[in-house]
């Protein structure tokens, strides 16, 4: 992950016009480092990949069936019931963990309530934060 030109942040960014954030990730994909993510449009959700240079939204697909339809669904319940953006959440953690680096964020459900599962990385360390969202 320490290859990847786009930030997790950029990722988020480049991606907002497509809908609201529900999971996003950067990984390996074909041997580029990539941001992509899970995005709600009304009750469509859709896959964006993110240009690993640019940062930019490269490609967008539907998500019609199978498990990430079903995950998607699960996102957008923690999602309807949260009252700001993931962004805002990202922030807060990264702000408190100086020198990391975000590499994965999802919405859930922890006790009824929405939180932002954040994944973070600095060189080989790894660990997971959860944020609020309500």
């Amino acid at each position: 992950m320490a290859g990847a030109k786009v930030s997790l942040e950029q990722g988020l960014t480049a991606s907002a016009p497509r809908g609201k954030t529900h999971f996003s990730e950067i990984r390996d994909r074909r041997r580029q480092i990539a941001a992509f993510g899970i995005y709600a449009k009304g009750d469509a959700f859709s896959e964006v990949v993110v240009d690993h240079n640019a940062g930019k939204a490269a490609k967008t697909e539907a998500i019609t069936s199978g498990e990430d339809l079903s995950a998607a669904k699960t996102q957008n319940e923690a999602m309807a019931k949260a009252k700001q953006p993931l962004s805002v959440a990202l922030v807060r953690v990264l702000k408190s963990n100086p020198g990391f680096r975000a590499v994965s964020i999802f919405p859930a459900l922890k006790d009824g309530h929405p939180v932002a599962e954040i994944t973070l990385t600095k060189g080989d360390e790894w660990k997971t934060v959860s944020e609020k969202l309500d």
